[in-house]
C-alpha cells in the first residue's frame, strides 16, 4: 500500500505544481460549453429537446476527463526516457503497485479536472438536478478516470516516443469522444451509430453523469456502472501485464 500511495502522491505533487497545465486544460472545455452551448442551444431547444447546457455539461465533464486521464500515460514514456522509470523498476517493489499508484494518480487529476469543468458549468446556467448528486458523480468520475488512465498506460507501456503515443492516443479518444453522445443524444441514431455507441465506454459514463446531474439518461444508472467496472477491470488488467513486461 506505500508503494501505491507514494506513486499516487508523486501523480498528484507534480499536477499541483504545473499551473500551466492546470489552466490551460481547462481552455477546451470552455470554448465547448460556451460556443456549443450557446450556438446550438436555440435549435437544440426549437427540437423539442430542452435546454442544451444541461444537456451537453455532462459531455464535457467526459470530454475533460478522458482526455486529462488518457494522456497522463504519456509520464511513463517520459520517466522511461529520462530514467526514473528503471529506478522505480529496479526497485524491490510490485511492478503492479506501480501501475497501480500511477493509475490511481492519474484518475484523482482527471476527477479534480472533471470538478473543475462542473463549477465552470454552472456559469453558463447548468445547474445539477439534484445537488446531493455530486457526491456519487465523484466517484463515478472517479471510475471512468481509473478507466482511461488504465487504458493510457497500457498504451505508453508498448511506445517508446512521446509523438507516437500523441498520435495513437488523438487517433482513440477523437473517435471515443464523439460517438459517446457527449453532444448529441444517443436515441434515433442509424444503426450503425447506435452499435459503436454501445461498443465506446465513454458513452456510459457521460450517460451515468446525465443520469445524476439531470435524471435523463438513455440507460440504467446501475447498467453504467456494471459496465464501467467490468471494462475499468479489464482495462487494469491488460494494463498491469504490459507495465511489467516494460523493458528498461
Amino acid at each position: 500500500m506505500k508503494t501505491i500511495y507514494i506513486m499516487w502522491l508523486r501523480e498528484l505533487k507534480r499536477y499541483l505544481r504545473s499551473k500551466s497545465r492546470m489552466i490551460g486544460s481547462l481552455g477546451q472545455p470552455i470554448l465547448f460549453l460556451l460556443a456549443l452551448g450557446y450556438g446550438l442551444g436555440p435549435t437544440f431547444q426549437k427540437a423539442g429537446q430542452g435546454n442544451y447546457i444541461n444537456f451537453l455539461a455532462p459531455g464535457i465533464i467526459g470530454m475533460s476527463i478522458i482526455f486529462t486521464s488518457i494522456f497522463s500515460g504519456i509520464q511513463v514514456i517520459w520517466d522511461r526516457q529520462f530514467g526514473f522509470l528503471k529506478e522505480t523498476m529496479v526497485a524491490p517493489v510490485s511492478r503492479f503497485n506501480i501501475m497501480i499508484g500511477r493509475t490511481l494518480g492519474g484518475a484523482t487529476i482527471a476527477t479534480i479536472q472533471g470538478i473543475f469543468v462542473l463549477c465552470l458549468a454552472l456559469i453558463p446556467g447548468f445547474r445539477p438536478q439534484n445537488w446531493l448528486s455530486i457526491f456519487p458523480l465523484i466517484l463515478v468520475m472517479l471510475l471512468v478516470g481509473t478507466m482511461f488512465t488504465a487504458l493510457g498506460t497500457a498504451i505508453a507501456s508498448q511506445l517508446e516516443d512521446m509523438q507516437g503515443f500523441q498520435l495513437v492516443v488523438n487517433f482513440l479518444v477523437m473517435p471515443l469522444f464523439f460517438l459517446s453522445g457527449a453532444l448529441f443524444p444517443l436515441s434515433g441514431l442509424p444503426t450503425a451509430l447506435v452499435i459503436l455507441t454501445k461498443f465506446d465506454p465513454l458513452s456510459y459514463g457521460i450517460d451515468a453523469f446525465r443520469v445524476l446531474l439531470s435524471n435523463s439518461g438513455h440507460y440504467t444508472l446501475s447498467f453504467d456502472i456494471i459496465v464501467l467496472c467490468v471494462i475499468t477491470f479489464t482495462f487494469l488488467s491488460v494494463g498491469s501485464y504490459l507495465f511489467s513486461k516494460i523493458q528498461i
